[in-house]
């Protein structure tokens, strides 16, 4: 026994192992982000794609329920869809126009909006991404709206 605690406290340590490389790159200051979408596998892979960019995401089935989380929890930006059960996308952003104007707004859609009938909806300067979109088209989009977040309210362009 003693030759083997000899053996022990010679021994050299082993190897150090190198932490495991993340796989994700960390946003600067971890923005809360609300996925507003009524299509719950569109809603889930977009929460988990925006974690691995190293947001902080939560998720809500329509704009009704978004609008009760944002009253819970306080969010940088919400990524919505146009069409949705209840409150659709241009209500819910005209609502947080008012009641939240820091709130960036992100719509998607399949149908095509212009400025002017954004401008009619009353919803103030918001993001817009086209259905189907490439996840960098949202990234560009979500760039513009955390830089803005430390400048005047609602200060997004199309």
């Amino acid at each position: 026994m003693r030759c083997y605690l000899e053996g022990l406290r010679n021994a050299t340590p082993p190897p150090a192992v190198a932490a495991p490389k993340q796989h994700f790159k960390a946003a600067p200051m971890a923005h809360r982000i609300l996925i507003v979408d009524d299509e719950a596998n569109h809603r889930r892979s977009l929460s988990i794609s925006l974690r691995m960019e190293g947001y902080d995401v939560i998720e809500a089935a329509d704009g009704e329920h978004a609008l009760n989380t944002i009253a819970e929890q306080p969010v940088d930006i919400v990524v919505c869809d146009l069409m949705m059960p209840r409150v659709d996308g241009l209500e819910l952003a005209r609502r947080l126009r008012f009641a939240h104007p820091q709130t960036r707004v992100i719509l998607m859609s399949a149908y095509h909006l212009t400025r002017a009938q954004l401008e009619r909806a009353q919803v103030g300067e918001i993001g817009f991404l086209p259905k189907p979109y490439a996840f960098e088209q949202l990234q560009v989009q979500l760039e513009r709206c955390t830089e803005s977040l430390s400048t005047e309210p609602l200060a997004v362009a199309l």
